[in-house]
């Protein structure tokens, strides 16, 4: 496998570990977010699925095996009420917009585009969950989290 096509199964498995670890945290999001914001949790849950099933056939299609999910994912912070809970859906959304910033930049073609939207899905979703955004979504979640081997933990 060539170098570029290395990166991208790897960057490519990155991302659908943060979406292994989304989907976990939406469950504890979901059951502690109040009933007018459920909505939109199970909203975000479920295009969290689908991106994880979609990333399972693409790591598949570069020859890969896909990256299982953990049985379960250290929790950042703890999750008491609906504030956390709404607290937690930003910090999920910004990391897995900070690892489709990485299959941005290792991707090509429909790839790349299909990562960029990823990417501002996630962007738009956490800026609804916190009420405001940061300048370059995916970019400034870099500088403050952990390094991306450790995207899973939710």
């Amino acid at each position: 496998m060539s170098e570029a096509k290395d990166r991208e199964l790897r960057a490519l498995q990155a991302a659908l570990a943060a979406e292994h670890a989304a989907v976990y945290g939406y469950g504890v999001v979901g059951g502690k977010i109040g009933e007018g914001q459920r909505g939109e949790a199970r909203t975000a849950y479920d295009a969290h699925r689908a991106r994880r099933d979609a990333l399972v056939r693409e790591v598949k299609d570069l020859g890969g095996r896909p990256v299982a999910a953990a049985a379960g994912y250290a929790l950042p912070f703890a999750v008491p009420d609906a504030a956390a809970a709404a607290r937690l859906a930003a910090e999920l959304e910004d990391r897995v917009a900070g690892v489709y910033s990485d299959l941005v930049r290792a991707a090509g073609g429909e790839r790349r585009a299909l990562a960029a939207e990823a990417l501002r899905e996630a962007a738009v979703r956490a800026v609804r969950w916190r009420g405001e955004s940061v300048a370059f979504p995916g970019l400034a979640e870099r500088a403050g989290t952990a390094p991306p081997s450790a995207a899973p933990t939710a």
